[in-house]
C-alpha cells in the first residue's frame, strides 16, 4: 500500500514521504501525517531474531513507500554503524523492576541520535529523487540534545547548512560544550537569551515567513527541519519500540503477543508519539505512560483535556523536557479528532491567541491509550538514588522522571504488565545532577571533573562524546535575543 502525507491543518494535496521529508513543515504551518497509519506487512514472529538495522528497515518501509528497497537500506546501513558504541544499537537493561531501553549509545549519547543519524541520509536521498539542486538550510531549535545530534548528523554534508539555536542558560554545561565545540564547515550554533519555547517559536516564525522564503528561493536555497516536526525524524523512532519488544521476546522475558507498557519522559511529545504509532501498527502495547517534569503541561492535558501554556516556566534538572509547547501533540490531536483538520486548526489557533485550548469529549476518549504522571525535582533525585542503590545502575535525570512515573502508575493502577522505560540520555550527559543525587559530596565538584568520578562510581566507560570535552576549543560564541534570530539567519545566509 502506498502511504501519502498531508497536513494536520488542511485538506490540501497528498504528497509522498520524500516530499514531506524535504518540506519538514507544511505550507499552512501544520505537521505532516500519513493518510493512514500502516500496519506491519510481516508477522512479528518473523522479526524476533532481526538485527536493529533489519527491524528499522522493516518498520520504516511501511511509512516511506516511495523509497526503493536499495535507497532505504542504504540510509539504514549508513545510519546505524560504528558511530554507535553498542552492537545492539538500542540494548535493554533490567533494573529497578523495569526494563530500560538504552537509546543513548550514539555519537552524542542521547536518544536523538537514533533518528538524527538517519535523517540526513533520508533527506539527501529525497532531494536526489526530486532532482532538487538547491542548498538546504536545516534550521532547528534545541532544548539541549537535538542540536548536537543534528550537528553530528549533518556535519559536512554537501549542499546543506545547519543552524542551531539553543537557550543560552537552559542547557547543561556538557550539552553546551558539545554544541559550541562542534567542528564542521557547514554548522552555525547560536545561544539565545530566552528558553526553548522562545527558540522554537523563533524558528517556526522564520519557517512561516513568506517574504523570507521568497528571498531564499532567489538565493537558490530552501529551509528544512531536524526537529521532530519532520516526519523523517519521527518515523525512525517507531523502530526502537519494536526492537525493545522483540528483545524481551528473544530473552524469554515475555511471550510473543504479551502486552507491555511503555514509559517515555516527554517534552515535545515526539518520542511518545512514536510509541503510539508503534501501537497503532500492531505492537502489543497496553499503556503509554507520559512522564513530565515540573513543567507538567502534558500531565494536565492527559488528566483534563485542557492544554494550557499560561503558567510559570520552570528550569529543572531535566532540561530537554523544560517545554510548554509540545509541537508533536498536534499530530495526536489530528488522530484522535477523527482526522478533522478544521478542528485541529481551531485548537492550534486557540493555543496561539489565547494560550490554551480544551478538547471535546470524543477526543478525550481518544486519550485512553495514555496515562500521565509527573516528577518533582525531589522525586527525580530520589529515583536516581533508588535505582543506583538497588541495582548499581545509573540513570540520567530525564530517565529518572520516567522511572518516577512508572512507580506512580503501579501505585495507582496495581498493573504489573512488564514495562519498558525509554532511557533517553546517558548519565554522563547530566553528571552533576546525577552524581549529586547519589551523594551530596559530588555537588561541590564541577561537571568536567565529575566525568572521571562517574566512571569510577559506575564502572561504565567514559563515552567518546564527552571524553576530553573540556580540551576542545569553543568555536561558536554568538548569543542573540529571541527577537534577533531572523536577522542572525539572514546574516549567515547573506540575505538582505
Amino acid at each position: 500500500m502506498s502511504v501519502l502525507y498531508k497536513s494536520t491543518r488542511g485538506n490540501g494535496e497528498l504528497i509522498s514521504s520524500s516530499q514531506a521529508i524535504i518540506a519538514g513543515i507544511a505550507m499552512d504551518g501544520g505537521l505532516y501525517v500519513p493518510n493512514a497509519i500502516p500496519t506491519l506487512s510481516v508477522d512479528l514472529s518473523s522479526m524476533i531474531n532481526m538485527s536493529y538495522k533489519e527491524v528499522a528497515y522493516t518498520v520504516m518501509k511501511e511509512f516511506f513507500t516511495d523509497f526503493t528497497e536499495e535507497e532505504l537500506m542504504n540510509c539504514v546501513n549508513k545510519a546505524y554503524d560504528k558511530k554507535f558504541d553498542h552492537e545492539d544499537i538500542a540494548p535493554l537493561r533490567k533494573a529497578g523492576g523495569a526494563y530500560f531501553l538504552e537509546l543513548f549509545h550514539g555519537p552524542t549519547i542521547a536518544f536523538k541520535d537514533m533518528a538524527l543519524s538517519i535523517l540526513p541520509h533520508l533527506l539527501t536521498t529525497s532531494l536526489k529523487k526530486h532532482n532538487i539542486n538547491k542548498e538546504v538550510v536545516i534550521l532547528t531549535a534545541t532544548s539541549g540534545d537535538t542540536g548536537k545530534a543534528a550537528l553530528e548528523g549533518f556535519s559536512n554534508v554537501e549542499g546543506i547548512k545547519i543552524i542551531v539555536f539553543f537557550p543560552e542558560k537552559g542547557v547543561s554545561q556538557i550539552q553546551k560544550l558539545q554544541m559550541t565545540t562542534h567542528e564542521s564547515s557547514n554548522s552555525y550554533v547560536i545561544g539565545i537569551e530566552g528558553n526553548f519555547d522562545d527558540a522554537q517559536n523563533g524558528v517556526k516564525a522564520i519557517f512561516n515567513d513568506e517574504k523570507f522564503k521568497k528571498a531564499m528561493e532567489e538565493n537558490n536555497s530552501m529551509f528544512s527541519s531536524a526537529n521532530s516536526i519532520n516526519i523523517g525524524r519521527l518515523v525512525p523512532q517507531v523502530a526502537y519500540y519494536f526492537y525493545g519488544y522483540l528483545t524481551l521476546v528473544r530473552k524469554g522475558d515475555i511471550a510473543l503477543g504479551d502486552k507491555i507498557n511503555i514509559v517515555v519522559p516527554t517534552g515535545n511529545f515526539g518520542n511518545i508519539l512514536a510509541a503510539y504509532l508503534a501501537k497503532k501498527m500492531g505492537l502489543p502495547i497496553n499503556k503509554l505512560i507520559c512522564a513530565s517534569n515540573e513543567n507538567k503541561v502534558l500531565y494536565d492535558f492527559i488528566k483534563t483535556g485542557i492544554y494550557d501554556k499560561r503558567r510559570e516556566f520552570v528550569l529543572t534538572s531535566s532540561p530537554s523536557m523544560d517545554i510548554l509547547i509540545s509541537s508533536n501533540l498536534e499530530r495526536l490531536l489530528y488522530f484522535i479528532s477523527g482526522e478533522d483538520s478544521n478542528k485541529v486548526t481551531a485548537l492550534m489557533k486557540g493555543l496561539a491567541t489565547e494560550g490554551y485550548y480544551e478538547i471535546d469529549d470524543d477526543m478525550k476518549a481518544g486519550l485512553k491509550d495514555f496515562f500521565g504522571a509527573y516528577a518533582s525535582e525531589e522525586d527525580t533525585f530520589e529515583a536516581i538514588r533508588e535505582v543506583f542503590n538497588k541495582d548499581h545502575y545509573l540513570i540520567d535525570t530525564h530517565t529518572a522522571v520516567a522511572y518516577t512515573a512508572y512507580k506512580k502508575y503501579i501505585e495507582e493502577t496495581k498493573d504489573n504488565t512488564p514495562t519498558v522505560i525509554a532511557s533517553t540520555a546517558s548519565p554522563y550527559k547530566f553528571n552533576s545532577a546525577v552524581m549529586g543525587a547519589v551523594d551530596e559530596k559530588y555537588k561541590e565538584i564541577d561537571e568536567i571533573s565529575l566525568i572521571n568520578e562517574m566512571c569510577k562510581l559506575s564502572g561504565v566507560e567514559i563515552p567518546r562524546a564527552v571524553k576530553d570535552i573540556e580540551k576542545r576549543p569553543i568555536l561558536h560564541k554568538k548569543v542573540c535575543s529571541k527577537d534577533e534570530m531572523k536577522q542572525v539567519v539572514k546574516e549567515i545566509l547573506s540575505i538582505n
